[in-house]
């Protein structure tokens, strides 16, 4: 599965001890995944939903952290860091938190704006000139990196490998969200120069070391290999990823980048979470100032990608939870998800983390733990959430029918007690969720890309008040094939791009976030791995057309008996290879 497909799942889904929670202690969760140490402070309730939850959603092992604004935190662990051999999940082990190390970040950026050496209203060239970007909309703040709203794209390197090559801005600073590593590996230097030191360093002694956090690592790399938990990536990593498919261990890895570069145990990473519900204070005082967390905890911008109504803040998601201000996050590293969140209003807070990359986060888990930590200081606690929702599909009825190709082949997709069926060549193929209108066929014949689901264009509201009503679905589109739903007739004959053809091909790179990418022509279109639409901009640069002004790009270069040989996919490059696609 490559970064872009990643991403694109990327959305946030979602003293525990204390009398004041009133937690009660009881039997271990049941099943294939049991507690691998002493969680008897861990409710009940909340055991019996992650054991359910590891089941259903084929995790290997999980960490636990839950707390509140004074007492210890409680943790658990739960399954296996080596399946084969059966060794449990420790409380010692580190799990990658990935992107939730943005919130460290942002917190030491506004560490040095109380020590007056930065101003998050500045531009970040004032800083960093030397900055290799354009900035046609307008100057880059502190404040739109923080923010996610510089209008740079994701992944591109702060320093291309290629000399000459620029980051471009696509949109006006401050008008949009626009999830962006980039932004905070800039972050990352900027802090190195103003503190001097690196930015390892630096996240220690202001961070780590105040918090007691001393057995959290602020770089992932061999030194630390030893403490890192074992962890999974899907076997076959060059195609979606069905729910219970084939896992094997993960490599190492190194990665030094403020975006993702911490690795933490689940106590420590209850240390951090006091401190945030303690607004910025640690147990050896202030972080940062009352002004600075305001500021790290305001919405200041809405961010829809990353969930509905949810707004960021400075390496923060925002939001109401429940008539309270709630701060999430998530962290997706390479055979790591992870989640946070914390209830401002009650003070309580909780972090899960799985040690494998299965193309999902485990919010549901840090969602329930709240709600439950909730009920003790006087909310009502709720029924366990489904463990995998993605089992029923609420609107299955919305994709069935006869779909033809123009060439006449035929697929049938049924709709039955909420579920779907696809019906090819006399096979029935069990159909799963992978992300709205898009679904995995689990056969081998589907394999390679996901079935996407094409809608008619939305009609506009009546009025502001007016329901939601969803388009009628009119096709479907698996890699190169399309088929025409039978209810519509129209629009059938296939589309020639002839200019298009140098540019479909199966593209790799050994770097681990970007890994196969393939390019498929679906009725004169280019796809990427048959889900993202690319736009042409002029030449042999596209836009991943996703979202209007998208930053993300793809350029071909090199064609060579007509065929491309290289792609630059936001600055990374992925080499042609030959490829045998039939099993």
């Amino acid at each position: 599965m490559n970064r872009e497909m990643f991403s694109r799942r990327e959305v946030f889904l979602f003293s525990a001890a204390t009398a004041a929670l009133s937690f009660v202690s009881g039997a271990g969760a049941q099943g294939t995944s049991p507690p691998s140490a002493d969680s008897s402070a861990v409710p009940p309730l909340l055991r019996r939903f992650i054991a359910d939850y590891m089941r259903a959603m084929n995790a290997p092992g999980l960490t636990l952290a839950i707390a509140s604004r004074q007492g210890a935190p409680v943790t658990g662990c739960y399954g296996f860091v080596d399946l084969a051999a059966k060794i449990p999940v420790l409380p010692t082990h580190r799990f990658e938190i990935g992107s939730i190390s943005k919130s460290f970040a942002a917190l030491v950026i506004l560490q040095l704006q109380d020590e007056g050496r930065l101003d998050v209203g500045q531009p970040i060239l004032k800083y960093l000139p030397w900055l290799p970007i354009e900035t046609d909309y307008g100057d880059i703040l502190i404040h739109h990196l923080l923010t996610h709203s510089s209008g740079m794209p994701s992944d591109a390197p702060a320093v291309p490998a290629e000399p000459g090559v620029r980051v471009r801005q696509t949109f006006q600073p401050g008008t949009r969200f626009h999830y962006s590593n980039w932004g905070f590996e800039v972050l990352g230097r900027l802090i190195e120069k103003l503190d001097g030191r690196p930015w390892h360093a630096a996240l220690t002694t202001r961070i780590l070391t105040p918090l007691g956090m001393s057995d959290t690592a602020p770089v992932i790399s061999s030194l630390g290999r030893a403490r890192i938990a074992q962890s999974y990536v899907p076997q076959l990593d060059d195609r979606p990823f069905p729910r219970h498919g084939a896992l094997v261990p993960a490599g190492n890895m190194t990665f030094g980048l403020a975006s993702g570069s911490i690795a933490s145990t689940p106590h420590d990473m209850g240390r951090y979470m006091q401190m945030l519900l303690n607004r910025g204070e640690g147990s050896s005082g202030r972080l940062v100032s009352q002004n600075a967390f305001k500021l790290f905890s305001t919405a200041h911008i809405v961010a829809p990608d990353l969930g509905p109504k949810v707004s960021y803040g400075y390496g923060i998601g925002v939001d109401d939870f429940d008539g309270h201000t709630r701060l999430r996050h998530t962290g997706g590293m390479v055979s790591f998800m992870s989640a946070i969140q914390l209830d401002l209003d009650a003070g309580v807070g909780a972090f899960a983390s799985i040690n494998a990359q299965l193309g999902y986060r485990p919010n549901p888990v840090a969602q329930y733990a709240l709600q439950l930590m909730q009920a003790g200081v006087g909310r009502k606690a709720p029924a366990p959430p489904p463990a995998d929702e993605a089992a029923v599909i609420a609107n299955a009825a919305d994709y069935a029918g006869s779909y033809r190709a123009p060439d006449g082949r035929t697929l049938e997709v049924i709709a039955e007690h909420g579920q779907l069926t696809l019906l090819a060549d006399g096979v029935r193929i069990a159909m799963q969720a992978l992300s709205e209108d898009q679904f995995i066929a689990e056969h081998e014949r589907f394999a390679l890309f996901p079935l996407v689901f094409g809608r008619a264009p939305a009609s506009a509201p009546s009025s502001a008040d007016a329901p939601v009503v969803r388009a009628a679905v009119v096709e479907l589109g698996y890699g190169p094939d399309w088929y025409g739903h039978a209810r519509d007739s129209d629009n059938r004959n296939a589309v020639a791009a002839p200019e298009l053809a140098p540019y479909p091909g199966v593209y790799y790179s050994e770097n681990p976030w970007v890994g196969t990418v393939r390019i498929v022509l679906r009725r004169g279109k280019l796809w990427m791995d048959g889900v993202t639409p690319l736009e042409r901009l002029g030449g042999d640069l596209f836009r991943l057309a996703e979202e209007p002004s998208s930053p993300e790009t793809a350029e071909f270069r090199q064609v060579i008996d007509a065929k491309a040989q290289i792609l630059s996919l936001g600055g990374n490059l992925l080499h042609r290879i030959s490829v045998e696609e039939k099993i």
